[in-house]
């Protein structure tokens, strides 16, 4: 038996690490499918709408918005519905469930979705954007939580980088979408950029009913009373891999004993993140300001930039755009393996420094006049394919080096307050420089994402933890299991 109750409340179980010694299988694919995609989703929207500002800008469009509150405005409204979402769902998602929480904030996430498509007024696409944003805000939290506890121990690093990278998939997406939705010989003004959210809500549906059978985090399921539905869970999970290897599973090592709780109140969560363990919280916050700082520096702008200086049409931007996406999503794809292998320290720490001096260079020759469109557009993809992963890296490593019972409330705050400081500020701050249409101030834009993100890389170098091939249980202990074994 791989689960006993010496006394009651209290469980002695294996199940982390039977779950953390399964081979990769189609079960895993579909958690990766169901959990994962939702960050296409995300990135065909955010991309779709920071193309299209400069048709909703115009008569006839249906809104009476100029483009600088499309990408100032609103895209500040999203970026704070989604950290307050965090902030929302991260509790309960700790509280009641990853899987209740994933399927609720998927459901709000669509349903704000759906009603900016048909927006007759500004206020409505404003509300709209910050419900979007608080829907999106609550599936960080969920999602990488139950990514985290699903995925065995040696693919965690890979997998959780190539989800979250997934968003620059979507990225490609909405920017070839945005040249159909702009192009106004096939399809009316004020319709092509409402039937763009619309398809958002398609694909969405599609996504809600795979995740449907993604299982209840058995982890989750053990803390809080209810190890035999978490036994379930994993000997079914067991069935159907040795099933599609046809052999058996090898035997899982170590152990663990938890003292069960229902909740865990707001006050212990505060000191475990801020007081036991407030150098992983300083290197929390630094991963999230840098990274975005960097993104909001290059990408708030990128429109302006490329029509302003260099005369590329509103409708052709997004060519220009879905090539750097697609570096942004190569970077996760192609660097993720050196994060199980390699180490989180070393690629955390390169990936960000690397970015940073990268994109100083990019400033440099922007600030001298040596690049057209095309080569600004090459320099951001190589500064990008960096930058990319170790965005990415900073929701992994929020995920794994803090205790089970604040994981999804230790995304949620660190995604909120990066994402707050460089996701709110930022907006408002880079489309007021880049916008100016001066050499120096959009110099001055890119300086600063670099500065921040360097910033970020030598904290990591210092502070990141070991947690490549690690079970979670190891890198940050359960809370429960500390206060028993501390217990005379």
């Amino acid at each position: 038996m791989s689960v006993t109750a010496p006394t009651p409340g209290t469980v002695t179980t294996q199940i982390p690490a039977r779950l953390d010694r399964l081979p990769w299988s189609r079960w895993h694919w579909m958690i990766v499918i169901g959990l994962g995609t939702v960050w296409i989703l995300d990135g065909l929207e955010v991309t779709v709408v920071g193309s299209i500002a400069s048709r909703l800008s115009e008569p006839g469009s249906g809104l009476a918005i100029s483009s600088g509150q499309v990408t100032g405005l609103a895209a500040a409204l999203y970026v704070a519905g989604a950290c307050s979402g965090a902030l929302f769902w991260g509790r309960l998602t700790d509280r009641y469930g990853r899987k209740k929480l994933f399927m609720i904030t998927l459901a709000v996430y669509l349903g704000a979705t759906a009603l900016t498509a048909v927006s007759f007024a500004p206020w409505w696409f404003f509300l709209f954007r910050f419900l979007t944003g608080f829907g999106i805000g609550g599936e960080y939290a969920a999602i990488n939580s139950a990514i985290d506890e699903l995925i065995p121990a040696s693919y965690r690093g890979r997998v959780d980088l190539i989800i979250n990278g997934s968003f620059w998939i979507g990225a490609v997406g909405g920017a070839l979408l945005s040249i159909i939705a702009l192009n106004t010989n096939i399809l009316p003004q004020g319709v092509g950029w409402r039937l763009t959210f619309a398809l958002g809500v398609v694909l969405g549906l599609v996504i809600l009913l795979v995740r449907r059978h993604v299982p209840e985090s058995p982890r989750w399921l053990l803390i809080h009373g209810r190890e035999q539905e978490a036994e379930q869970v994993v000997s079914g999970i067991e069935r159907r891999v040795e099933a599609e290897k046809g052999e058996p599973l090898p035997a899982p090592q170590g152990e663990i004993t938890i003292h069960q709780r229902e909740s865990i109140g707001f006050g212990t969560i505060a000191r475990t993140i801020f007081h036991k363990y407030r150098k992983r919280a300083v290197l929390g916050l630094s991963l999230f300001i840098g990274q975005a700082f960097l993104y909001n520096a290059i990408t708030f702008g990128f429109g302006a930039i490329l029509t302003k200086f260099f005369n590329i049409p509103a409708d052709h931007t997004g060519y220009y755009f879905a090539v750097i996406a697609v570096g942004n999503f190569l970077g996760p794809l192609l660097l993720g393996k050196l994060f199980d292998t390699v180490g989180r320290r070393v690629m955390i720490s390169s990936t960000y420094l690397l970015s940073g001096v990268l994109l100083f260079v990019t400033a440099w020759l922007f600030g001298r006049g040596s690049l057209s469109a095309g080569t600004l557009t090459a320099c951001w993809c190589v500064v990008l394919f960096f930058a990319s992963a170790g965005a990415s890296s900073a929701y992994l490593t929020v995920s794994e080096v803090f205790p089970m019972e604040t994981r999804a409330m230790s995304i949620a705050f660190f995604y909120a307050i990066g994402t707050a400081a460089g996701g709110v500020s930022g907006p408002l701050l880079f489309a007021d420089l880049t916008n100016t249409g001066r050499v120096g101030d959009t110099v001055l834009a890119f300086q600063i994402g670099a500065s921040l993100m360097c910033a970020a890389g030598l904290v990591a170098a210092l502070l990141a933890v070991r947690a490549e091939r690690r079970p979670l249980e190891d890198i940050a202990r359960p809370l429960t299991a500390t206060a028993l074994e501390a217990a005379p």
